[in-house]
């Protein structure tokens, strides 16, 4: 199916966007490094940004129904590019773990509204392939962001936190310019009717429960890698390059992904294998004492990484009732904004405790437990969902046959 331009355009100016996202890699670094803090302090500032994306993600959906699609997501792109200059501009540790928070608060605003735009604009059977161009799209952005942090990051961290505000800046200026404007208060507030509370879900619970591990162990790797680099002696900055093999690895692997054999793969056997390949990827990190030999285990944990994100995006679509897709996504997505907040404090404690090397292979043991652990998961969640269709089916005929 031929994508509607505007979610083209979307998609696109994201991509842009993504260029600069690897500057959150280094902001422990930057606030040790540069403002003189310890590493539990740079982890706790750290940690502040995460504890205000978890705000941020649910203030962008209300805004979204209220403000408008495009206005709040203009809101969350100037509001990081603000934050971002003033974490490069800061004059001391203070101002600079503030503007952290401040981004925080912001940095999670347009997520929502840009993915009620994809669903606003494509029907049901065709939004897959949809997310699946932005995923691919951001993918592109990671890759080149890598490459971005590589080379700015030698001269100057702070540099990294400019070209961040950059990319924002240049895709709220696309989205402005190219995107239709919003629709009229009123009729966003008709179309926010209510619905099925997510939050009352023990299914959707469970799998965010779940999908907060994984996570963890996602964002412990971003915000680590740069940490366990210097440790072992090398430039930091060579995180930049570490994860643009990352991202090229999930951009080669999507072709493979689509043979059949693999496309048929259930949702228990893709999470056990997916988790297989991430415990052999960090286990690989804990052994790895130079850049080259980084990068096998690089495209390990990649790989497990893209078999993961996929089918648990498409597990939790499929507990949602009809209409309330967006609702269970926005709190799935939580569990980012959860591991966010733990990932630091629990990344430099562990490096600063007892080395890189404990990190990484405490995180491959945690991937094993899981391999081990959410293939039943899904079983029991797959009974439940079967359970509660047949309910809702007895129920809708009985209703019939009272009228």
């Amino acid at each position: 199916m031929v994508l509607p331009r505007r979610v083209r355009l979307l998609v696109a100016a994201r991509a842009v966007n993504q260029l600069g996202a690897f500057s959150l890699a280094f902001l422990t670094v930057l606030l040790s490094r540069g403002f003189g803090a310890s590493l539990a302090t740079a982890g706790a500032v750290s940690a502040g940004f995460g504890l205000a994306t978890i705000p941020s993600r649910l203030l962008g959906g209300r805004l979204a129904d209220r403000l408008g699609r495009r206005r709040t997501i203009l809101l969350g792109l100037v509001g990081c590019a603000a934050a971002q200059l003033g974490i490069a501009t800061a004059p001391d540790l203070a101002v600079a773990a503030v503007c952290a928070v401040l981004l925080g608060l912001a940095f999670e605003l347009y997520e929502p509204p840009s993915q009620a735009m994809i669903a606003d604009a494509i029907p049901a059977e065709g939004r897959a392939s949809a997310y699946a161009l932005l995923t691919t799209a951001l993918a592109v952005g990671n890759m080149g962001a890598g490459l971005v942090a590589d080379v700015v990051g030698r001269a100057n961290l702070r540099w990294l936190f400019v070209v961040d505000a950059a990319t924002c800046l240049a895709c709220a200026l696309i989205i402005r310019l190219a995107l239709p404007a919003d629709q009229p208060s009123a009729k966003r507030v008709d179309e926010a009717a209510p619905g099925p509370n997510p939050w009352r879900d023990r299914a959707l619970l469970t799998m965010t429960a779940a999908g907060t591990v994984f996570a963890l162990v996602y964002m412990l790797m971003l915000v680590s890698l740069p940490l366990s680099l210097s440790a072992d002696g090398m430039n930091p900055a060579s995180a930049g390059l570490v994860m643009a093999v990352s991202t090229l690895a999930l951009v080669a692997a999507r072709p493979v992904m689509r043979l059949r054999r693999l496309a048929d793969l259930s949702a228990t056997a893709a999470f056990a294998a997916g988790y297989l390949l991430m415990a052999g990827g960090l286990a690989g990190y804990a052994v790895a004492h130079t850049l080259l030999v980084l990068l096998a285990p690089t495209v390990a944990w990649s790989l497990g990484n893209l078999l993961l994100m996929g089918h648990a995006f498409a597990v939790v679509s499929g507990l949602a009732p009809p209409g309330a897709s967006a609702r269970y996504l926005a709190v799935y997505g939580l569990s980012w904004g959860f591991a966010t907040v733990a990932a630091p404090l629990a990344g430099t404690w562990l490096i600063g405790a007892f080395g890189p090397g404990t990190l990484w292979t405490a995180m491959a043991v945690v991937c094993l437990a899981m391999a081990v652990a959410q293939p039943p998961l899904l079983r029991r969640l797959a009974r439940s969902d079967q359970e509660r269709d047949s309910k809702s089916l007895a129920s809708s005929a009985v209703s019939s046959g009272l009228a």
